[in-house]
């Protein structure tokens, strides 16, 4: 029986700065046969996350650097096609670790069935997908725990990760101020319920944190640290809680970075800083789900998809992560 042709985007070269084209490599292989225990699942959208770039720079971070050669580690949402493993049986709706490829081979450790959400069609729903909501809801409730009645601020407020701790923070009773880039983007947080927006290509942040946060900053839900988390610093109050869950501003950065300057106030304010990956947290996967599922399903949380066409746009699209250009959720529609 002739097999499947996969189409695979292979690390070519850790990128400097910016992706370039020449940083991947597209290949094209016949699909193996599957052994024991074996699945083959179609991708049908692919994930691009700003964790993709950590991956391909060959710096050692919470997982081991994508090798020259190998596959492009990503996260995508696909249909098992073929299965010899009864815990994924033909047709199964599947999400997890599926690489930059249209054809994932998988002994099912790093796959987990598709999340049941009312209405939310396969092409929608790595905009709500366990990895996006998930960062969210733990970073508010396991590691920077809000309570009602105080103030939250969120950078990249209008991101797929930022969207919606400003919404998980609403519905948890905070007032919510989100950062993001350019008045569209200001807009969208309006609509989604945000007491304030920042533009940080058009204010003074440091100004408008002052004002929009008159008796100061008890949570920080951050993605992006540089000089933005350097001006929340400065206005958190005492005892207050900052989850970094991404450092975007300086993933392309050529050259090391600087600390924040305001880096004594998390000892004179004793702040609690801690840095999470969302899979520190899967231990309490299902008591989470149970909370945001009904969420979704109750048409509680909105979300935007930014969906790039064809597989063979990816190493180019990925860029749309760090110029801004992107619009809600980033996926590529294999």
């Amino acid at each position: 029986m002739t097999r499947p042709i996969n189409q695979q985007w292979r690390l070519a070269a850790h990128p400097v700065g910016l992706v370039r084209p020449g940083d991947f490599q597209l290949t094209t292989e016949p699909v193996p046969e599957l052994g024991d225990g074996e699945v083959l699942v179609a991708s049908r959208f692919l994930s691009l996350d700003p964790t993709n770039r950590i991956w391909a720079s060959g710096a050692e971070s919470y997982l081991p650097p994508v090798a020259i050669g190998e596959v492009m580690r990503g996260v995508g949402v696909g249909v098992v096609e073929e299965s010899r493993n009864a815990a994924f049986p033909v047709g199964t709706v599947v999400e997890g670790v599926l690489g930059w490829q249209r054809y994932s081979r998988s002994d099912g450790r790093f796959l987990s069935r598709a999340v049941s959400y009312r209405d939310v069609p396969l092409e929608r729903y790595l905009g709500i997908a366990r990895h996006i909501l998930l960062t969210a809801y733990f970073g508010l409730t396991e590691v920077a725990p809000g309570r009602s009645g105080e103030t939250l601020v969120v950078s990249a407020a209008a991101g797929a990760v930022g969207s919606l701790a400003g919404q998980i923070g609403r519905l948890r009773g905070m007032r919510v101020v989100g950062i993001a880039g350019g008045p569209a983007k200001c807009r969208w947080l309006a609509e989604l319920g945000f007491d304030a927006a920042i533009d940080y290509k058009s204010d003074d942040v440091d100004a408008a944190l002052r004002r929009l946060c008159p008796s100061g900053i008890d949570v920080y839900f951050d993605n992006v640290g540089g000089a933005i988390l350097d001006a929340v610093l400065a206005q958190m109050n005492v005892f207050g809680r900052v989850a970094i869950c991404g450092l975007i501003s300086g993933y392309n950065a050529t050259a090391a970075q600087p600390g924040p300057a305001n880096f004594a106030n998390i000892l004179m304010h004793r702040l609690r800083v801690q840095g999470f990956i969302v899979s520190d947290h899967y231990g309490r996967i299902e008591a989470a789900l149970a909370e945001v599922v009904p969420w979704v399903d109750a048409g509680m949380l909105r979300w935007k998809m930014d969906v790039v066409e064809g597989i063979e746009r990816m190493p180019v699209a990925v860029n749309k992560l760090f110029d801004g250009s992107n619009d809600g959720k980033l996926v590529v529609r294999v």
